[in-house]
């Protein structure tokens, strides 16, 4: 008998991340009955990004508000998800990452005795504020959930230290890999550099930053480091999309606007920024996302955070934690702009988030699970070897 599997996301993250489940799940019509639903928090990103994946919701909610508050957004997920699942019964509730979307919908499925299934599950940093509030969402989504796909083993031994059951987790690989590899497919990354950036061979540096930790001294000073940089490297160019929060834009603006050699543009889409993301030769972020996706690409990023919950690609030297003072940004990135040996072996290595394979791993898995058997787990060997051996070259 076919399983009816909610899928729901909110964010544009979210849909990227869940549209190759989605798509898994759509080719699997004698086992899935997928029903798609949006709390619509990034309505117009998200559509865009349904539409190249050709994904279609069923369920629109529209539960974003102007000036929204954290506990408003909850109560209205939490109020219109348990009407939903009063009005249409399903065997499993799909979420996905560390959004109020995912803690709210499941701990909604929860009241409701509708089973949990997280993607992305396991990420941890250790300290509830950073990032905030996704670190708490992350814990109280795993506390209700009944099946965690974990991305990494790294995010395994995460749960399994929450006392999480061994045969409730799964190594599955991020989703992300899987839709950045079908964009790659889909030839929909090709785009000219923002009006106004020449196209002169210049090494490009793409930075972001607006993580609410960011806000204030600290983004005072990566802009402060950019300006050292610039100064010291007269081959590259900065390419910084500034997010419209004016606690973002209106820092940015103040210390970098009409700085030679720094070009600040607006908000790009996903796939204009997949295709920067390509063309860069250094990366500068405080965005969990671009730390999964630089390594695709084989970027070498410098985190501009304290902690990160998505540690693999540092503990391989594909990525270093530089935190927020100008003189360790501009010391390590100077060394990465320098030293040949240093940025060749900082690319070097295949992304420790996945192989393209994750969404089938997730759906094999759920078949397994609600038909009452054991779900197929992958040890951290078996996942590794699959990286090594079975993913594409980008």
């Amino acid at each position: 008998m076919r399983k009816r599997i909610g899928i729901v996301f909110g964010t544009r993250p979210d849909a990227i991340k869940m549209a190759p489940v989605v798509l898994e799940l759509a080719n699997r019509p004698e086992e899935f009955e997928a029903v798609v639903i949006s709390t619509g928090q990034h309505r117009q990103m998200l559509d865009q990004v349904l539409e190249v994946f050709d994904v279609t919701t069923d369920i629109e909610l529209d539960l974003m508000r102007h000036n929204q508050t954290l506990n408003g957004l909850t109560r209205r997920i939490l109020e219109a998800m348990d009407s939903l699942l009063a009005e249409t019964p399903l065997d499993c509730l799909l979420v996905q990452g560390d959004t109020t979307t995912a803690f709210a919908a499941a701990l909604a499925a929860f009241y409701r005795k509708v089973p949990v299934a997280h993607v992305e599950a396991g990420l941890r940093s250790r300290d509830l504020f950073q990032p905030w509030p996704e670190e708490a969402n992350r814990r109280l989504a795993a506390v209700v959930t009944k099946l965690h796909f974990a991305p990494t083993p790294l995010s395994r031994e995460n749960l399994l230290a929450e006392a999480i059951p061994e045969e409730d987790v799964v190594v599955t690989g991020n989703t992300i890999v899987d839709a950045v590899e079908r964009l790659l497919e889909m030839q929909t990354i090709e785009y000219p550099l923002p009006a106004g950036v020449p196209d002169d061979g210049s090494r490009l540096v793409l930075v972001t930053s607006h993580r609410r930790e960011s806000w204030g001294v600290e983004l005072e000073n990566i802009c402060d480091s950019i300006l050292e940089l610039v100064q010291r490297f007269p081959d590259i160019r900065v390419i910084y999309p500034v997010h419209l929060n004016p606690n973002v834009s209106t820092t940015v603006q103040a210390r970098l606007v009409n700085r030679d050699r720094v070009h600040l543009v607006p908000p790009v889409d996903y796939f204009q920024f997949l295709s920067l993301l390509r063309r860069s030769y250094l990366v500068l972020t405080d965005s969990g996302g671009v730390q999964e996706e630089a390594p695709i690409f084989h970027k070498p990023v410098l985190v501009l955070r304290k902690l990160t919950e998505r540690p693999e690609a540092s503990r391989m030297g594909m990525a270093k934690v530089v935190g927020t003072a100008r003189e360790v940004i501009v010391r390590e990135a100077s060394r990465l702009l320098s030293n040949e040996f240093a940025y060749k072996t900082m690319a070097a290595g295949d992304c420790p988030y996945g192989d393209g394979r994750a969404a089938a791993r997730i759906a094999t898995a759920l078949s397994r699970w609600l038909d009452g058997e054991q779900p197929i787990l992958h040890s951290s060997e078996q996942f590794q070897s699959a990286i090594s051996e079975e993913r594409v070259a980008i």
